[in-house]
């Protein structure tokens, strides 16, 4: 495992960090913990010594889970991170009570790392009138909390206004190959860098969209080169290749990713790409924007929907759709996934959004949902969509 310093208070932190949004789970939703728990400890003994997670992930159950996961000694190995929800604080009060709840939940005395979760401009100026500040600055007066710092998913604009608002320790953005000029980009990054504040990296995957599925057409281009590395690898090794980067979290599910990752983190240099396999990666960027048509990470701030879509699920496979080229298998799956043949509860169609735009607000991507969701009934549903279900019903054995 290979670490750097986070500027301000020199923290040797791995640069792979295990973030806790996409834990592995069971049928009926619920995390998965015997299994969750051993991926956790397996990493941070192999070196992981960041782990972040957030009140809302997994229903509210992500954080209580590491609090479980990280007894018999491990909370003692890893600087832990988590974050306030802003969104839903309705006075200054408010934040310390669920920082205060977040530190039970833990089973800890203080967050290494404490961000203020999700800003958007708007969000930010309404938590300024609130007081954050001084909630910050009295938490870390008072032990709760070591670092303060923001994730952020806004235009760039505001990115900059944020940084220059506060005496942040670090920040938390979205960075990939696809999202250089997204968000807070690479010149929200190099400015923050220039400020003194350590860069988390999250979404370097972009919610699996650079991996699962590769379309055949970027795979023809990985394939040209002279060193061969999977997709995930090229991703990864792209971000950790900026020197300012300090910690790149990966949201590891599976026992093999997380073996691949720890590799890669063993070897990651800054600078240690060369400018051939920079202009490859250029080249699948250029690829991925033909090929994709929502820019949806598959974050779920979007849920739930008052009417029971599942807004990520719909945009993941119709994405799919068109990175893998197979629709008949895009039109089934749609089926199988969104009509509750592989999961418990009602069918979760985009055909039942009513265009309320609960959900627009949410959308750190800022996607036009109910319109893109148009698009996905247009091109998944159809007449024949209640033959699809009952024949992913017998596909799947289910009555």
């Amino acid at each position: 495992m290979m670490y750097r310093k986070m500027p301000k208070n020199g923290d040797e932190l791995s640069i792979l960090g295990f973030g806790c949004m996409r834990l592995p789970v069971k049928e009926n939703g619920s995390i998965d913990e015997e299994r969750a728990t051993k991926q956790v400890r397996y990493a941070i003994d192999h070196g992981v010594n960041y782990v972040d997670t957030a009140y809302p992930y997994h229903n509210e159950q992500s954080e209580p889970f590491l609090g479980r996961a990280l007894a018999d000694g491990y909370r003692e190995k890893v600087k832990l991170a988590t974050k306030l929800p802003g969104w839903m604080a309705k006075s200054r009060k408010d934040m310390d009570q669920f920082l205060d709840v977040q530190l039970e939940k833990l089973n800890t005395d203080h967050i290494d790392y404490y961000l203020v979760h999700a800003l958007v401009g708007d969000l930010w100026d309404k938590l300024v009138t609130m007081g954050v500040a001084d909630f910050l600055d009295n938490a870390k007066a008072d032990g709760r909390i070591v670092n303060a710092g923001f994730s952020f998913h806004g235009a760039g604009e505001d990115f900059k206004r944020i940084v220059d608002a506060y005496d942040w320790d670090f920040c938390l953005i979205q960075y990939n190959y696809l999202d250089e000029k997204n968000q807070a980009g690479t010149e929200g990054m190099e400015y923050a860098a220039s400020k003194g504040l350590g860069i988390v990296v999250m979404e370097p995957l972009r919610g699996g969209n650079l991996t699962n599925p590769v379309p055949v057409s970027v795979k023809a281009i990985w394939d040209t080169a002279p060193t061969k590395r999977t997709p995930a690898e090229w991703a990864l090794r792209w971000v950790w290749n900026h020197p300012e980067v300090t910690v790149v979290l990966s949201g590891m599910n599976k026992e093999d990713h997380i073996d691949e990752n720890l590799k890669v983190a063993d070897e990651a240099f800054p600078h240690s790409l060369t400018e051939a396999e920079l202009e490859l990666v250029r080249n699948v960027e250029r690829k991925y924007r033909e090929l994709m048509k929502v820019g949806c990470t598959g974050c779920r701030y979007c849920m739930p929907c008052p009417e029971g879509v599942n807004i990520p699920l719909c945009f993941e496979i119709y994405n799919d759709k068109y990175l893998s080229g197979n629709a008949d298998g895009a039109r089934f799956m749609y089926a199988a996934r969104l009509g509750s043949v592989l999961s418990v509860g009602e069918p979760e169609f985009a055909s039942k959004c009513v265009q309320c735009g609960d959900c627009l607000d949410k959308c750190p991507q800022h996607i036009e949902i109910p319109t893109m969701l148009e698009s996905v009934v247009e091109e998944l549903e159809g007449p024949d969509l209640e033959q699809r279900v009952a024949m992913a019903k017998v596909a799947f054995k289910r009555t």
